[in-house]
Parts: C-alpha cells; sequence; structure tokens
C-alpha cells in the first residue's frame, strides 16, 4: 500500500493529520505546497498521482527564477485529504511544528503530444527521474521540471523552474507569504523562548 509508511509514522489520536487514504480529483490533477515550520523551516510540494500526493520537501522552497536550482528530497507520499491540511502537529509527533498552504492549484504534463493520460504520462516520467509539468497555481505558475539527481541519495532531486512568461529573477518564497502567517508567528514565538531560555 502506497501510504503504508505516512500511516506508520504518524498517530492519529494526537495528530489532527487524515489518515492514509487514496482518493482522485474527478477533474484536473491537484498539486499543493505546504510551507512547514518543523525542526527547520521548509516547503512541502505535492503532486497528485495515482491517488495520493507524491511529496518532496523543498529547503528553500521553490523558485520562479530559472537560476535556480531547488534541492527537493522526496519522502513518503502523504493521502490526497493532505492537500486541505493546516494547523499544528504536536510535540513528540512525526514533523511537529506548523503547516500551512502557501500555494495550491491544478497541474498538467509539459507533454500534450502524449497518446498516454495525464496521470499515466507523469508517472512514467516520475520513474524515469525526469517530471515536466505545468503549474496553474496562485503564485507558481508555468512550466516546470522535477529531476533526480544521479550518483546520489536515491531521494535526491532538483526543482527547476523553466524559462517562460512566468519566470522571475531573484525570487524568494519567504517574500512571497502572507502577512498574517501563522507559521511565520510560529517561529517567531519558537525564537523569542529560545532568547528568555538563554537570558
Amino acid at each position: 500500500m502506497a501510504l503504508k509508511d505516512y500511516n506508520e509514522k504518524r498517530k492519529f489520536n494526537e495528530t489532527t493529520e487524515p489518515e492514509g487514504k487514496t482518493k482522485k480529483s474527478k477533474d484536473k490533477l491537484i498539486f499543493v505546497i505546504q510551507r512547514h515550520a518543523a525542526s527547520r523551516l521548509h516547503y512541502d510540494f505535492r503532486l497528485e498521482m495515482d491517488g495520493v500526493l507524491k511529496s518532496w520537501a523543498v529547503p528553500k522552497g521553490p523558485s520562479l527564477d530559472p537560476k535556480d536550482k531547488r534541492l527537493a528530497m522526496m519522502v513518503e507520499d502523504h493521502p490526497y485529504d493532505y492537500k486541505d491540511f493546516e494547523g499544528n502537529i504536536p510535540e513528540g509527533n512525526y514533523g511537529a511544528g506548523q503547516v500551512e498552504i502557501w500555494d495550491s492549484g491544478t497541474y498538467e504534463p509539459l507533454d500534450q503530444n502524449s497518446k498516454l493520460s495525464d496521470e499515466k504520462e507523469l508517472f512514467k516520467e516520475l520513474h524515469a527521474g525526469s517530471l515536466k509539468f505545468i503549474l496553474h497555481g496562485k503564485k507558481l505558475k508555468g512550466e516546470f521540471a522535477l529531476v533526480k539527481m544521479k550518483n546520489t541519495e536515491d531521494n535526491a532531486w532538483l526543482l527547476i523552474k523553466h524559462k517562460d512568461n512566468f519566470a522571475e529573477s531573484n525570487y524568494d518564497a519567504e517574500e512571497n507569504t502572507a502577512k498574517n502567517s501563522l507559521v511565520t508567528k510560529f517561529l517567531e514565538e519558537k525564537k523569542s523562548s529560545k532568547v528568555s531560555a538563554k537570558k
């Protein structure tokens, strides 16, 4: 079962994260990016495929600058319902910290001439270690690629923006975060409690 690792890592009597079940969109495939303040701040990049969300942790966050090749570490599949998850994962639980949705929307493969369905084409590219797709998000738009790094750990990929009309130089995901962000508030509180502990 694709979600076995996800379920084994979580205590559902303690966390409000959704239990692992496969499910699919009725229409277009969805993507979601969650900003996650765990032991370190990172962004979780998730693409719907085969009833689950294929997931990568992106330490520096996604970028619209084609010069940025962002490290993306592939993690366990997450359930489809995780697309709506925001909130606090309590201390002592896997991924403890604050989570918020940073961007979401639909996506499709870049190759529109494939004889395969969108999902089958994306799955084929995932297995080949080179995914090319178009994001239709609120913040992230246009062509992207996820490329598996050779001669490194199995789960190390690069998230790269293609040069197109949506490309933007010197892009910083942190500068494109909501002003009332609960993740930012969580990080500030964590920082101030560390400072007071030192006094």
